[in-house]
């Protein structure tokens, strides 16, 4: 019998339940020489819905390599939990005060000397284009299976893993 295949919706819910908790994710951009280079980034505290927002330096090289090319990849990884997700999408350069008070903290204050109004600051949203994910079924669980398959070739890991288009 096969799995009946989830909608977008269901997808984003997947994705949203999986990174709801997760403190950082790493978002990798394409610098001008060609090359991947990842970067932490503080989780903001939004319902994924198939956009991802994250506050960012408009001086920094990350938002420069964003700005030229907007192609990125933003993932995110709970070991403890066993859950990983990697989004592709377009990153887009935002300004918008309203968004920026609703994902401000004051944990920002630390890179903002201005505060909220200080005009280093700046948003960027992901449109999500597809991902995958992967919930294992807890580490040890895992662990022993990665064991058991060196030894038998048995190459099933347990747990669910997802290619997603959004």
């Amino acid at each position: 019998m096969t799995e009946k295949a989830m909608t977008r919706e269901e997808y984003i819910a997947k994705i949203a339940s999986i990174t709801r908790d997760v403190k950082f994710a790493m978002l990798t951009t394409v610098t001008a020489e060609g090359h991947l280079h990842a970067h932490p980034m503080t989780t903001q505290q939004t319902e994924f819905d198939g956009d991802v927002w994250f506050i960012g330096s408009k001086s920094s090289q990350q938002v420069q390599d964003m700005q030229a090319r907007p192609q990125v990849n933003v993932s995110y990884s709970e070991p403890s939990k066993g859950v990983y997700v990697s989004i592709n999408g377009t990153a887009e350069l935002v300004t918008d005060p309203a968004k920026l008070d609703e994902l401000w903290s004051d944990f920002y204050k630390a890179y903002f000397e201005g505060g909220k109004n200080d005009p280093d600051i700046q948003l960027i949203k992901i449109a999500a284009h597809g991902g995958e994910y992967w919930e294992s079924d807890g580490k040890l669980r895992t662990l022993f299976r990665m064991a058991k398959g060196a030894v038998t070739g048995d190459t099933d890991l347990g747990g669910k893993n997802e290619t997603v288009s959004l």
